[in-house]
């Protein structure tokens, strides 16, 4: 009957049907156990940087507010990254001879850029708006984790759809004050749940859950 349906040089093609179909729940279940691993979410992804550059010392030790470096996050969508000027701001003094700020000082001073490498890197389906979230009081460490205790900046969060919803439903421990957005290990009297909800609530804070908030 197959014969009147299809033209017979179809008939090779039989055996290759079957074993796509036979083949398409394997498939599945190796693509859902390889989504969900740690390597495909680029949990602890930590690429090699131009120079070793420590938060660590920079932000834990120091106290350097992330501002400083990243100027950006209170205006744009995006997270700057520093010049090598704003670097040798405070390195043309201080360890001016260091083999580390070589790269930074011949930079600075006209040569080849330093090439940062991304470490949070969304898909490009994926908006995100840095000021967004910054100038109503999510937390720095909300997505990034402790950079203060980074001597090299790693993921820490998934960064899925999934993890996006679930603070868009349940922001309250993710909001503080918009001046302390930057302080790491915040931990405010009466727990964060408790004074982010009292925030969202003074505030106004209702953050969207429909498909065009991120997908534009």
């Amino acid at each position: 009957m197959s014969r009147f349906i299809f033209p017979r040089w179809t008939d090779k093609f039989r055996h290759l049907v079957t074993l796509l179909l036979a083949g398409a729940p394997v498939y599945l279940i190796v693509l859902l156990v390889y989504g969900a691993k740690a390597e495909t979410l680029r949990v602890g992804y930590q690429p090699k940087q131009p120079i070793p550059y420590s938060h660590a010392m920079h932000v834990g030790e120091l106290g350097m507010d992330c501002r400083y470096c990243h100027s950006t996050v209170e205006q744009a969508g995006h997270a700057a990254i520093p010049a090598a000027a704003t670097c040798m701001n405070c390195h043309h003094a201080i360890r001016a001879d260091s083999p580390f700020i070589i790269p930074v000082r011949e930079a600075a001073a006209g040569g080849e850029p330093l090439r940062w490498v991304r470490v949070h890197d969304l898909p490009d389906y994926a908006y995100f708006n840095h000021s967004a979230h910054v100038r109503r009081g999510v937390g720095c460490e909300s997505c990034h984790g402790r950079i203060d205790l980074m001597p090299e900046v790693f993921q820490t969060q998934t960064l899925t759809m999934q993890w996006c919803i679930d603070c868009h439903t349940a922001p309250d421990q993710h909001l503080r004050d918009p001046a302390l957005v930057t302080v790491m290990g915040y931990a405010p009297p009466g727990g964060r749940q408790a004074v982010g909800a009292a925030i969202r609530k003074a505030s106004n804070i209702n953050p969207p859950n429909n498909c065009s908030t991120c997908h534009r």
